[in-house]
């Protein structure tokens, strides 16, 4: 019989038909690659906060001289009696008292970075007071120390300040004391402050 042989032939020439378009048929294309993940960019640094302009330092002006009177003899002798020089106090501080160069029966006192103009009184007990001429200090000196106090708060700003002189003052109390006994209760009467309470 004819018809296989027909079928089998039209199954050919089919798929001799089809062989070219196949082989046209544009090949699958490759499966897309992703791109590589960019890299982040560097971080910029942190914008600097704005620096302040730095104000300059002024140093505030010297506050004025104090108007200072005429000393009187009593003021002038009291003077003479204020030992002048360096003084060594406790907790190794010092201080330094000189003639006031303008004004005769005047001292200045030097501590720390105040310069303190005072005016000598002599007191009954044979203290010498010298008074902060503004009524702010008042330094004390007595046969074997002196002292600086704030008076406006009623409190010692510097005590046992020795000076050459009356280290050589105590000397000789203790030699005095070896020597007579009684010379104690002299020697106490000479350390008085000068300061009476006031009774109330």
């Amino acid at each position: 019989m004819l018809f296989p042989s027909l079928r089998g032939s039209a199954a050919a020439l089919i798929l001799c038909a089809a062989l070219p378009a196949l082989a046209q048929a544009p090949a699958p294309k490759p499966a897309a690659t992703k791109p590589a993940a960019a890299k982040p960019a560097p971080a910029k640094p942190a914008p600097k906060p704005a620096t302040k302009a730095v104000a300059k330092k002024t140093t505030p002006p010297p506050p004025p001289e104090p108007v200072l009177v005429d000393a009187d003899e009593a003021q002038l002798a009291a003077a003479e009696r204020a030992y002048l020089g360096d003084y060594s106090c406790e907790f190794k501080e010092t201080v330094h008292i000189a003639k006031h160069p303008k004004m005769a029966g005047y001292v200045d006192v030097m501590w720390k970075k105040h310069r303190i103009t005072m005016k000598p009184v002599l007191s009954s007990t044979g203290a010498l007071r010298l008074e902060d001429v503004t009524g702010r200090t008042l330094m004390i000196q007595i046969a074997n120390k002196s002292m600086l106090l704030d008076t406006k708060i009623g409190q010692r700003l510097l005590d046992e300040c020795i000076h050459p002189e009356q280290t050589k003052l105590m000397e000789a109390a203790k030699a005095a004391k070896i020597a007579d006994p009684e010379a104690e209760a002299a020697a106490a009467a000479r350390s008085s402050l000068g300061i009476t309470p006031s009774g109330k």
